[in-house]
């Protein structure tokens, strides 16, 4: 079992900055690759960015490459999303997952089995 819990959302004016945060605990946080998704109202949950264990593959959506930056510590058990040039668009739920099961960076949904509860970031125009 994962226990995922993310910080760090809130208001923002477009092209802003914003810094949201995942903690994990349970299992060995530091084998497994962690992934950020976003859910806007009335939209399918979208992956946004991942990382592998050792930090040193990154995948990014369309969307947000040149603007996201997902890192981790696994010291602290903990994986980031520094968002910046942030646009209306960008306002959503962001969660963060965990796959346990790959060891591969990918964006599929339906391979990552633990999820945090989300946290809001809004981005105003």
């Amino acid at each position: 079992q994962v226990h995922l819990v993310e910080s760090g959302g809130g208001l923002v004016q477009a092209g802003g900055s914003l810094r949201v945060s995942c903690t994990a605990s349970g299992r060995t946080f530091s084998t497994y690759v962690m992934g950020w998704f976003r859910q806007a109202p009335g939209k399918e949950r979208e992956f946004v960015a991942g990382i592998s264990w050792y930090g040193g593959t990154t995948l990014y959506a369309d969307s947000v490459k040149g603007r996201f930056t997902i890192s981790r510590d696994n010291a602290k058990n903990t994986v980031y999303l520094q968002m910046n040039s942030l646009k209306p668009e960008d306002t959503a739920v962001y969660y963060c997952a965990v796959d346990t099961r790959g060891a591969r960076v990918d964006s599929t949904r339906s391979d990552y089995d633990y999820w945090g509860q989300g946290t809001q970031v809004t981005v105003s125009s």
